[in-house]
């Protein structure tokens, strides 16, 4: 990062249930070796699965209802509440279905609703809700966040030459004032963000989830292939491991740490 360039965070969010739709938040404390809190600590297994929750472990995506398979999630909004564990699905400004998470019988509201909504031939048995406390159920087994550049989101939008919603790459924490890709250059750093110290230590290597329009559930570009083609990579945003704890919120500074 240049001496002359000034990067802030622009949003942040999670996501409390793996494959739903996003939660905006203002501010978050960051603690070190955690996820961003809150962030995918539910899932809904594709029928019935390996996920102990005795034994929680991190399992490929694939185990789980996802956008990059069901892209139908999309059409979808839901609200979560934390204390109470309430989910509410809302379809075209409808609510649809809710259920307490905490409970077998708000689980199984939850699920009835899925095994209907997903087509048959996506599915692999009932699908089943998942949770273990402590876990999360992030695309990698490290306990990270997610970071994405808005430069690079535009750069891909001239290229593309259509808008691109930057929610088709489920980030956690959205930055902007940087050069486009400047992010990777991040690899193997620190960063400050707010008051919270992270190591950046992983790019980010994107599937057909991208694909899949956030607002709408269309399958309407393919944007790995895309940035293959004219960068010479399918990546995009970087995975951080929070190192020192601390309070981040929307227009907090990032920069490189000293």
């Amino acid at each position: 990062m240049t001496s002359s360039s000034s990067c802030n965070i622009s949003s942040i969010y999670r996501y409390p249930v793996k494959g739903l739709s996003p939660e905006l938040l203002g501010e978050v404390r960051l603690e070190p070796g955690q996820t961003l809190p809150g962030d995918r600590i539910y899932a809904i297994e594709n029928g019935s699965g390996r996920f102990d929750v005795n034994e929680p472990k991190y399992l490929p995506k694939i185990n789980f209802l996802m956008l990059m398979r069901n892209e139908r999630l999309a059409m979808l909004d839901t609200s979560f509440d934390a204390e109470s564990h309430m989910l509410t699905i809302s379809r075209a400004g409808k609510p649809v279905a809710s259920g307490d998470l905490s409970t077998l019988i708000g689980r199984k509201m939850i699920e009835q609703f899925f095994a209907g909504f997903i087509r048959a031939k996506k599915l692999r048995g009932a699908p089943h809700i998942v949770h273990a406390p402590g876990h999360s159920f992030s695309d990698v087994s490290a306990k990270c966040v997610h970071i994405i550049n808005l430069a690079s989101v535009r750069e891909v939008e001239r290229v593309a030459e259509q808008v691109i919603d930057p929610l088709r790459f489920r980030g956690n924490i959205y930055v902007d004032g940087l050069e486009p890709w400047q992010e990777f250059g991040w690899i193997d750093q620190d960063i400050q963000m707010g008051e919270c110290r992270l190591n950046v230590f992983k790019r980010t290597e994107r599937c057909a989830a991208t694909n899949v329009d956030p607002q709408s559930g269309d399958r309407d570009m393919a944007i790995p292939a895309l940035i293959q083609r004219n960068w010479g990579h399918s990546d995009f945003g970087v995975y951080a491991r929070v190192i020192e704890d601390g309070v981040v919120k929307t227009d907090d500074q990032v920069s490189l740490s000293t």
